[in-house]
């Protein structure tokens, strides 16, 4: 199951724009960028279909590598999912460019795209420029700060107008 998951994934993906030519944040720190994230934006996709309340959790493996903890209520079936995965640095560890993986052994690219200075929002993106996603250490953020980052989105290239806005009211403080 999880390789025909794989080679579909690998088909759908053949087709969309890379993000070969877009540059990731540098200086990156990772002890900072550990912890809960709430993801504030997304593209819409299978794996997080009818998924609210969405968070990411990143802490450290005893082995060097991130763990990766994603959770999300799910609308329909009214009940919590998740599901964790383990990240690894792509290159240099002070480069925001990691591969991901929820189904070893594939790995996809994650892509810290934008990183603001205090490490409060970050905008992610995949392999191509089918996966976006718009983190947050709050879970819902002032209007005007969410239209800069879906701002910035549109400057690197993303059809901002395919945007889900998560509901986050089951996280809020």
């Amino acid at each position: 199951m999880k390789t025909l998951l794989a080679l579909f994934l690998l088909v759908a993906l053949s087709g969309c724009r890379s993000t070969a030519n877009l540059k990731v944040v540098d200086n990156f720190e990772v002890d900072r960028y550990l912890g809960r994230w709430y993801e504030v934006a997304r593209y819409p996709h299978g794996f997080e279909k009818d998924l609210s309340s969405v968070t990411a959790d990143y802490s450290f493996n005893d082995n060097g590598t991130i763990k990766v903890l994603n959770r999300g209520f799910h609308e329909k079936k009214d009940e919590w999912k998740s599901v964790e995965g383990v990240a690894k640095f792509k290159g240099e560890k002070n480069i925001g460019w990691l591969k991901v993986s929820f189904f070893k052994p594939f790995y996809a690219s994650y892509k810290i795209l934008y990183l603001s200075s205090d490490y409060r929002e970050a905008i992610i993106g995949g392999p191509t420029r089918g996966y976006l996603w718009i983190l947050s250490r709050e879970p819902v953020l002032p209007q005007a700060k969410l239209d800069d980052l879906v701002s910035k989105a549109q400057n690197l290239g993303y059809n901002t107008e395919k945007l889900l806005i998560i509901d986050q009211s089951k996280n809020k403080k």
